[in-house]
């Protein structure tokens, strides 16, 4: 899966979503994303796969079971194994959940 058809279903679950972050305030829920690394497979000389790792970010102001049970079921859905961590952003008063995947195109 490429980054701009991850995009479209994030775009899809109902929430803002924007690349790294807004230009202006949104209301929560909403949802970033951002690709924190890179790689590449190679063999003779040619690359044969791009390697994207991405985090998906949820922003809520309460634990939201509905809206990370909508985030699961689309990667689950793509075949896009995610490992899990939410912390508590004390000086905006907001959970944030992130889900790490790799997208390999």
């Amino acid at each position: 899966m490429k980054l701009s058809e991850l995009a479209q279903r994030l775009n899809a679950l109902g929430y803002p979503v924007a690349y790294s972050h807004f230009k202006s305030a949104q209301a929560l829920p909403f949802i970033c994303y951002l690709v924190v690394d890179g790689d590449t497979f190679s063999a003779d000389n040619t690359v044969l796969s791009k390697i994207t790792y991405v985090d998906i970010e949820l922003y809520v102001v309460n634990k939201d079971l509905a809206a990370e049970k909508k985030i699961e079921d689309m990667l689950k859905e793509n075949e896009l194994p995610w490992s899990y961590d939410e912390i508590f952003i004390k000086d905006e008063g907001v959970f944030k959940c992130t889900y790490s995947i790799t997208l390999i195109s």
